[in-house]
């Protein structure tokens, strides 16, 4: 790993631990609890999760130039959260392995992402630092709905520092 690509890393990690976090909190609700109605843009932690799931695969699909580009959204919704922690381990795992083996040419290359209007050119490292917003933004969601649904929200900012890092944590930084 180039040191240029050492931040994205350490995003894409931040990412995995982060959503490890939130879904072993999901796996304490109530029964009904995942597919429960709850404020937010999605109107449930169910569709707010597998949102994520989803914009994930598709933005990895780019960065991979795998070909499939808005056909990840054809995927129906994962019912049991279960299985949708562990299909989003699997794509933070992708994620990790992608910005593990970035160099710093890498970055600067293009990708192509197929919106409504068409296909369009969006840089690796632009591409990268969109798909760790995207999930802050509605991990931020989830994080309320998690509330509202009677379960405490775990914290989910204790992972770049030293000081107070997590215990889970640490293991992303060991492998």
């Amino acid at each position: 790993m180039t040191p240029a690509a050492a931040p994205f890393r350490l995003l894409a990690q931040n990412n995995a631990w982060a959503n490890a976090t939130l879904h072993r909190a999901v796996g304490t609700l109530p029964a009904g609890g995942f597919a429960a109605p709850a404020p937010g843009f999605f109107g449930s932690l169910k569709a707010t999760l597998n949102h994520i799931w989803q914009v994930d695969l598709y933005y990895l699909d780019a960065l991979e130039s795998g070909g499939l580009g808005r056909s990840v959204y054809d995927q129906p919704e994962l019912d049991d959260p279960t299985e949708l922690a562990r299909a989003q381990a699997d794509v933070d795992a992708r994620f990790i392995r992608f910005c593990f083996n970035l160099t710093a040419e890498a970055l600067t290359e293009t990708r192509q992402t197929a919106r409504p209007e068409g296909m369009v050119q969006e840089r690796v490292d632009a591409l990268i630092l969109h798909l760790a917003q995207h999930q802050v933004h509605h991990r931020g969601q989830a994080h309320v709905q998690l509330q509202t649904l009677g379960v405490a929200p775990p914290q989910l900012d204790e992972f770049f520092l030293d000081y107070d890092r997590a215990p889970t944590a640490q293991a992303y930084f060991d492998s």
